[in-house]
């Protein structure tokens, strides 16, 4: 009996007092809205032809396009692929572990590097970093990017506490950080003559961004708070920031702009139920000390919305069955559109005039 009584006990105390990186911040989580409305379910993405990716590779986080049309994502090995083609192509390795790219007016792709930072490519073994601190503060989680027509970058760091490249990769790293729900997220920007300063601060995980067309503010996905903010970067409200799109039915990833006033914007997973304990930050220590069985995970259900500069949702696609696994990024490049993953081994693709 003692010895029960002693187990019981060192559990109790396990539960309550052992220390865990995560130190959780309030959080009162709005009513997530649910696939109804304008968000209402639907089986669009049905339609996508599922590419896999060869040699084993998984993850296409993201896609760019160069000026010539050649089309690029990258993988979780640090691979560059080419997949314009019905077949990707590995062109290059990277190593670390690329997320955003976007490809710059003068025909370099750009690449926020999870584990690295700010990088630029110009072909086959000609990676260079550009930004790997700010301030004496190294970069531990750059995640997208946009680049302006003069060269500018502008791009996203999740978090300022947690380093995936030592704490098991991006998509657990995610989870402790929205689950703690600190707001050590920031936006830089990396200017052509080499200066780089923080513009925007103060998110709970910052993931997608995206430039108007006319470059007067940018779009910032917040995905631990399920929203969107636009942050103005000329006028008459240059500087400041608003919420832009907020309480949405999933937690936004990547932030794509096509070109044409419109914005694609994925959602890694729709809103979970563990929301309901973000007003309760013990017992959200206790629960992260259960281990991952019982800590809370994306959802695999598909989802892309595609809206404009007011904000009007003019697209809403879905995948309710999961089967693309967690989407980052959707957008039409050249005739087709392509919706891109996380960690799955393959990405979508399907003739753009097929949209609904």
């Amino acid at each position: 009996m003692r010895i029960a009584i002693g187990l019981i006990l060192i559990g109790l105390a396990y539960l309550l007092f052992w220390p865990v990186a995560v130190e959780p911040v309030v959080w009162d989580a709005p009513k997530a809205p649910g696939f109804t409305g304008e968000f209402a379910e639907n089986n669009a993405l049905d339609r996508l032809e599922l590419i896999s990716l060869p040699d084993g590779e998984e993850g296409p986080e993201d896609i760019a396009d160069l000026p010539d049309g050649t089309v690029f994502t990258t993988t979780q090995s640090g691979a560059l692929y080419r997949i314009d083609q019905d077949a990707p192509q590995k062109v290059d390795d990277l190593g670390g572990r690329p997320l955003g790219l976007k490809a710059a007016p003068d025909g370099a792709l750009y690449i926020s590097d999870s584990y690295r930072g700010l990088m630029r490519w110009t072909g086959p073994g000609s990676l260079e970093t550009l930004v790997s601190e700010i301030d004496g503060a190294p970069v531990i989680y750059a995640n997208n990017l946009d680049v302006g027509r003069d060269g500018t970058v502008y791009f996203s760091n999740s978090s300022d506490r947690f380093d995936p490249e030592t704490m098991g990769g991006t998509k657990p790293t995610s989870v402790l950080t929205i689950w703690e729900q600190s707001p050590t997220g920031y936006v830089a920007r990396y200017s052509p003559e080499g200066a780089v300063e923080k513009i925007a601060e103060g998110f709970v995980y910052t993931n997608g961004v995206a430039l108007s067309p006319d470059e007067d503010f940018l779009l910032i996905a917040e995905t631990g708070r399920a929203r969107v903010h636009r942050l103005w970067l000329a006028g008459p409200k240059a500087g400041t920031q608003e919420v832009f799109l907020d309480n949405l039915p999933g937690y936004p990833d990547n932030i794509k702009a096509q070109g044409d006033g419109t914005y694609w914007l994925a959602f890694a997973s729709p809103r979970v139920p563990t929301e309901a304990l973000m007003p309760y930050p013990f017992l959200r220590k206790v629960i992260w000390r259960l281990g991952p069985m019982v800590r809370p995970a994306p959802i695999h259900r598909g989802m892309v919305i595609r809206f404009d500069g007011d904000g009007t949702i003019l697209q809403n696609l879905q995948d309710p069955a999961g089967r693309l696994g967690i989407t980052t990024a959707g957008r039409i490049v050249g005739d087709d559109f392509y919706v891109m993953t996380l960690d799955s081994p393959w990405f979508g693709r399907m003739p753009a005039e097929k949209l609904p």
